[in-house]
């Protein structure tokens, strides 16, 4: 794994602290997913992780990992809701203050629920102008600032979700996960290279945010100028730079899908699994109904269900369409 920054020994490292903060998921079997695609399929909800997401497990780590002065100065942050409630969370736990940077647009669900885990929150027009509104509070507070994404910590604590699926199916042939700024997907794709070498990790990505695959295809992670689609937490502004040089080396491929695809994962999980996913933890089953992701007949693959912070109104236009 040259060039790779994150290593399995700092996911394991992080695993001790993520586990006493977070659940252990299941990875459940999906029988009529299995049968749509041709291969054994396994659902990892994350959805039904403490704060609605997979969030936790890095924001858990990340914030143990700061040092005591970086603790007394605080955090500030930015996202569109699902990092802000992980990491008020994890701060508040370790009684550490944080301010949040959101959009205005983030889903009210979402920025109740920062507020309920006791952060501030300022708002910026869109996410392109989160990083600016960050750097006001930073240079002015000295709060230290906490990046949702672009941190090995972060990416480091989230590894550990692959290592529960290891432990759960050994075997595990393919790991389909939704990709925003690409946190999650570098984090499993150092741990299941590690641990089961054989095994693809293929990322998917909203067509109207598709900042990673930009990145790939360009060698460089790029700015996105416009931002539009449903999954508003795959909706990054550029992909992070630690993510990306991982996401180059180990993952077989990040796959753009368009919203469509998204909401039929939502209709599915929903209905055929029982799961309440989001759009964003609903993008890697719905590219797998729609073909997106070649999967091999007899495969064992694994969809990450990645979080299920649902705005009502959202799932309500979903479901009605």
């Amino acid at each position: 794994m040259c060039g790779v920054s994150v290593t399995l020994a700092d996911v394991e490292r992080a695993r001790p602290i993520v586990t006493s903060v977070v659940h252990r998921t299941p990875l459940l079997t999906s029988r009529s997913l299995g049968e749509r695609i041709g291969a054994n399929a396994y659902l990892k909800a994350e959805n039904l992780q403490r704060t609605g997401s997979f969030k936790p497990r890095g924001a858990a780590f990340a914030v143990a990992s700061l040092s005591k002065e970086q603790r007394e100065r605080g955090i500030v942050t930015m996202s569109a809701g699902n990092a802000a409630q992980a990491i008020a969370f994890a701060a508040a736990r370790a009684h550490v203050s944080v301010t949040v940077a959101m959009p205005e647009s983030a889903p009210k669900t979402k920025i109740d629920a920062t507020r309920g885990y006791g952060a501030e929150i300022v708002f910026a027009p869109d996410v392109t102008q989160l990083a600016a509104r960050v750097e006001e509070i930073r240079s002015r507070t000295g709060a230290y600032f906490l990046h949702p994404y672009d941190n090995a910590a972060m990416i480091a604590g989230h590894g550990t979700c692959a290592l529960e699926v290891l432990e759960d199916l050994p075997d595990a042939d393919l790991f389909v996960v939704g990709v925003g700024g690409g946190g999650l997907i570098a984090g499993i794709s150092v741990a299941v290279a590690a641990k089961r070498s054989g095994a693809r990790v293929v990322g998917i990505e909203p067509s109207g945010a598709a900042g990673m695959r930009l990145a790939l295809d360009a060698g460089r992670p790029v700015r996105l100028e416009r931002i539009s689609t449903i999954a508003d937490g795959l909706a990054a502004p550029i992909a992070g730079t630690i993510p990306f040089e991982i996401v180059r080396t180990l993952v077989s491929d990040v796959v753009v899908v368009d919203d469509e695809v998204i909401a039929e994962g939502v209709h599915f999980l929903a209905s055929r699994a029982r799961l309440i996913a989001e759009p964003a933890g609903a993008a890697a089953t719905g590219a797998l109904l729609a073909g997106a992701v070649r999967v091999r007949p007899g495969e064992r693959v694994v969809s990450i269900v990645s979080g299920g912070n649902a705005d009502l109104s959202r799932l309500a236009q979903i479901f009605g369409s």
